[in-house]
């Protein structure tokens, strides 16, 4: 079984039909699944840097504060212990990993599952194209045809370099192309809209074995880089 979802172009009109999968647009939404994996992927998002000194590691306090008796104040051995102005601290925070080993399968799920909930919403649109050429104004108007709603999400080939051109800069809206689909982008947006490219290169998986090449926008291309691997490849 297949939903069928109209293609608009940039006037709305209709021009065509993609017929989505049901397996990957209307699958159970697994909302403790979802949370495990979002909350996983934000975790692996976080430095771990942050570090505290603790009283060893602080400057100075070798040297007693006061003498021990007969000041009428509770007795201190340092002046860089946790309970003191300018001393360490207790319990300090170290450096440490937070990313947690989360299964493949599991992430396939959770992405299945906010899609599928997207769609059966009605939040899921399909564009023909975002705009020919570069211009901000024409593919944000494409674009916003289907929602005014705050957060959305465009999703674009990595060829379609016209739009990666006019939308890049746009803070209105988040872009993103299909294999970097992920549970947590999706539930913060409130509508998605596909590129007719971007969904047939969506359903049709990511690139395997001999066939499976890096591809590169024309933007991200510059003569120096271009004439480095030339080099490299006659060396």
């Amino acid at each position: 079984m297949a939903l069928t979802v109209d293609i608009k172009n940039a006037e709305g009109k209709s021009v065509g039909s993609v017929d989505l999968p049901a397996e990957i647009f209307d699958a159970q939404t697994n909302i403790p699944l979802i949370h495990q994996v979002v909350t996983a992927q934000l975790a692996a998002a976080r430095q771990g840097t942050q570090k505290a000194k603790t009283r060893g590691e602080v400057s100075g306090g070798g040297k007693k504060p006061f003498k021990q008796k007969g000041t009428g104040r509770a007795r201190q051995g340092s002046s860089r212990s946790p309970n003191q102005i300018g001393g360490g601290v207790a319990h300090a925070v170290r450096p440490r990993k937070y990313d947690q080993r989360t299964p493949k399968k599991m992430i396939a799920a959770a992405l299945r599952g906010v899609l599928s909930d997207r769609q059966r919403n009605d939040r899921i649109h399909i564009l023909d194209s975002v705009t020919a050429a570069p211009s901000t104004k024409a593919a944000l108007a494409a674009v916003r045809q289907f929602s005014d709603r705050k957060n959305l999400l465009v999703v674009v080939s990595r060829n379609e370099d016209a739009a990666w051109r006019s939308l890049r800069n746009a803070d209105d809206l988040h872009l993103l192309v299909p294999d970097q689909l992920n549970a947590y982008d999706i539930l913060k947006s409130d509508d998605m809209v596909f590129s007719e490219s971007a969904i047939k290169d969506f359903l049709a998986g990511p690139a395997k074995g001999k066939s499976a090449t890096a591809v590169a926008r024309e933007s991200e291309l510059t003569l120096g880089s271009t004439e480095e691997i030339e080099e490299e490849v006659s060396a």
